[in-house]
């Protein structure tokens, strides 16, 4: 009779209790593996920042006149996925949102409009677009991971400005630079600011906005001329009637001469729709050949320029120092 009950009590630990025994430690296991899953997605979340000043800004839309009040970041999704393509390099695109930002805060600081510290018009502010309008320019299933991206390279830069003797600065930027950058009195005139100089960038020729031609008639060549200049002549026989005078100093036309009048470089290209000042011009028959590098006014950082740099593993604070000279990247909070 003992031998019985030793054996059904050892049956009913073995089949009973002992599974029972690892069932609760199991249970214990799967309940850990959330809690470390949750405490890493806590890890990767981008960290808040607490701006003292500068944290909203009033965005007027020219085209309604509305001035609306935004966090500075949320406007600042819809400046760079407006200013930059999304397939760019990462840092390339930090590199934007901290120039974005800087040049935002500079206008705020430097108000052009009564009501509002900057508006979404890219010929007199820098461009903006809804989220709805950009993502129904990208393809579809690229729409989501696109988005993600430029609020990544926004989030990971909260609260970085350029900085110059401890002041933002004008943060001119453009698509490219056609191999070197150029100086803003060159471009708009006035004295300029120390740190927009000329300085090369290398990588972007394998860019579509590298190059571009224009070919115009002659009665094309004069009556766009007449639109500013009614009494425009030119012997289009006589090779001196069109010729390049004057070069700046990185090589864009400075003065060109059409006939009886003598353009600015800016001029011309206004003028022909040329994409930038750094051109060529070749007389044929009957018509002329304007051959262009770059694209834009070429002053401050090159966006294909930051892309080839990010390319060849530079990060955004390289990409900065290299377009703005002798600045400095800090804590909005601190200025």
């Amino acid at each position: 009779m003992k031998k019985f009950l030793l054996y059904f009590f050892a049956f009913v630990f073995i089949c009973f209790l002992l599974p029972a025994l690892f069932t609760k430690q199991n249970i214990k296991v799967a309940d850990s593996e959330p809690q470390e899953e949750q405490q890493n997605e806590e890890i990767i979340l981008e960290p808040k920042y607490d701006y003292k000043k500068y944290g909203t800004i009033k965005l007027l839309h020219k085209e309604t006149g509305e001035v609306e009040e935004v966090e500075i970041d949320s406007y600042l999704y819809h400046v760079v996925s407006a200013e930059m393509p999304a397939d760019y390099e990462l840092e390339a695109l930090k590199a934007q949102a901290i120039v974005a930002r800087t040049y935002t805060i500079y206008k705020a600081l430097h108000p052009k409009h009564e009501n509002a510290d900057i508006c979404d018009d890219s010929t007199c502010c820098q461009a903006w677009v809804s989220k709805k309008e950009r993502l129904s320019r990208w393809e579809e299933d690229k729409r989501e991971s696109n988005w993600q991206k430029i609020e990544q390279c926004v989030n990971q830069t909260k609260g970085k400005i350029i900085t110059y003797n401890k002041e933002p600065i004008n943060a001119f930027f453009h698509a490219n630079s056609g191999g070197t950058t150029e100086i803003p009195v060159n471009v708009w005139g006035g004295s300029g600011y120390d740190y927009l100089q000329v300085v090369e960038t290398a990588g972007e020729e394998g860019y579509s906005q590298y190059a571009s031609e224009v070919e115009l008639s002659n009665d094309e060549i004069i009556n766009k001329l007449k639109t500013k200049y009614d009494d425009i002549q030119i012997n289009f026989e006589n090779n001196e009637d069109i010729k390049i005078l004057e070069y700046t100093e990185s090589n864009r036309v400075k003065t060109v001469k059409f006939g009886n009048h003598e353009l600015s470089g800016v001029e011309a290209r206004t003028i022909f729709g040329l994409k930038s000042t750094n051109f060529s011009i070749e007389k044929q028959e009957n018509k002329v050949k304007f051959t262009v590098k770059g694209y834009g006014h070429g002053v401050g950082m090159s966006q294909t320029g930051a892309d080839a740099m990010a390319k060849q593993g530079k990060n955004c604070e390289d990409i900065i120092n290299h377009f703005y000279v002798g600045v400095e990247i800090q804590e909005i909070n601190s200025i």
